[in-house]
């Protein structure tokens, strides 16, 4: 019988030696999630789907550039900036991801301090994590208007293959929903956090039982997706 011995406390289960431990620790899915709440599950669920349809972009957008036969942009010259007279590429692309990176930093430390029940500090840092994502969608809209303003179309551009633009359009669009989404939610959640409503347990959305502040990591795994498919996005598409 593949399943772990409780003690007599009933609490801390003992575990099999042998093949039988073996057996079942592979059969261990029930044990491992039985514990793990609604919220947090489908978070998992949902950034897993999320995981497959930013693969498929990112595969389509390598496809399409490695079968192209016009010339591919170069992205050191596309996305390069004039600042004082001098062209620096990818300036702003690395200003974005120090940015965003930056938010995973402080979004960790709010979950560290939800679960210390510091909700002051708890709502200053989602606020400070939500203020990150606000400056990346705003440099990614200044991106968007400046390669715009040069011709750039999902259905061509000015430098090459067709292709780029709609891969651009595409992929970076997608994930900056993604960051304006998380940043709403934030500042929805870092509001209830201030006001208190997880230690008096106010009804309404989003509000976990008393004292449990499950929500502000839940919103943690999704940033850190964010932010993590945002390092791919700059591997593939900005510096390829």
């Amino acid at each position: 019988m593949a399943e772990t011995v409780l003690t007599h406390s009933g609490q801390s289960p003992a575990r099999l030696e042998g093949w039988r431990g073996i057996a079942a620790d592979w059969a261990s899915d029930q044990r491992a999630f039985k514990n793990v709440s609604w919220g947090k599950a489908m978070m998992w669920i949902f950034l897993l789907s999320d995981t497959f349809i930013f693969s498929c972009f990112l595969l389509s957008y390598m496809t399409a550039r490695m079968s192209t036969t016009v010339p591919w942009p170069n992205p050191s010259e596309v996305f390069a900036l004039n600042i004082g007279g001098h062209h620096i590429p990818l300036i702003l692309i690395a200003i974005m991801t120090f940015v965003l990176i930056s938010s995973s930093g402080t979004m960790a430390m709010a979950v560290n301090f939800g679960y210390r029940r510091d909700r002051v500090r708890t709502a200053i840092l989602m606020l400070v994590t939500a203020a990150f994502g606000a400056t990346f969608v705003g440099m990614q809209a200044f991106e968007w208007t400046k390669l715009i303003m040069e011709g750039v179309r999902p259905w061509g551009n000015p430098w090459g293959a067709a292709q780029f633009g709609s891969s651009f359009f595409m992929i970076t669009g997608f994930h900056g929903t993604h960051v304006t989404i998380g940043v709403i939610f934030l500042i929805a959640i870092a509001r209830k956090v201030w006001r208190g409503d997880f230690d008096v347990e106010r009804r309404g959305f989003f509000t976990s039982r008393k004292g449990y502040y499950e929500i502000v990591e839940i919103m943690g795994l999704y940033w850190h997706f964010v932010d993590l498919v945002w390092v791919f996005i700059f591997a593939f598409f900005y510096l390829w």
